[in-house]
């Protein structure tokens, strides 16, 4: 599956169901493309219709507000676990727990390579960015828990309570002077 639909309480993998989308859900696109041999992988959150729950609306804004902190910690020289704790920093004062055994990853002429791109780390250790390093950045919440619970499916990653989900995600390059957003829709390009 290229679209990964995950509906309230599924974070991950979400192979799409029938189900009818409802004012209120909140709904995670996880997007992957291939473009002249590289793979790109972007996901966005967000609530279907007029209504807007709270507690949904916070845990968009951390995942938005924790991928551009990792964003913002990359670059030439810097560490993966420099865009590990900024990413975990924001997650963790915005008062969520964080699972660590899915995250971002390397990623170029197939989806997931190395290196694994935790959402929660120390800064200054791990693999040195280098120009020209692809990374997909995804941090993803869950209201009340870091456990998971794998659907009937088995593919699709659900929170352990039930509780509501989000996740972001972009693609980025790493390039001599910092960093480009490969993934960042071309109307919101500088």
């Amino acid at each position: 599956h290229y679209i990964c639909t995950g509906v309230n309480d599924a974070v991950l993998h979400g192979l799409p169901h029938d189900y009818r989308l409802a004012d209120g859900d909140l709904l995670s696109l996880d997007l992957a493309v291939t473009r002249n041999g590289v793979a790109a992988d972007s996901a966005v959150s967000f609530i279907v219709g007029d209504t807007r729950p709270p507690g949904s609306v916070a845990l968009i804004d951390a995942t938005e507000r924790a991928l551009s902190a990792g964003i913002a910690a990359a670059g030439p020289g810097a560490r993966i676990g420099d865009i590990s704790h900024a990413i975990g920093s924001v997650l963790s004062e915005a008062g969520y727990s964080i699972n660590t055994d899915f995250g971002g990853h390397g990623i170029g002429s197939t989806m997931h390579q190395d290196p694994h791109v935790s959402n929660s780390g120390r800064p200054g250790r791990g693999y040195k960015l280098r120009p020209g390093l692809l990374l997909a950045l995804e941090p993803w919440v869950m209201a009340d828990t870091a456990e998971l619970v794998m659907d009937a499916d088995g593919w699709t990653l659900r929170s352990a309570t039930g509780c509501r989900t989000a996740h972001s995600e972009h693609t980025i390059a790493i390039t001599d002077d910092g960093v480009e957003i490969l993934t960042l829709p071309q109307h919101l390009r500088p």
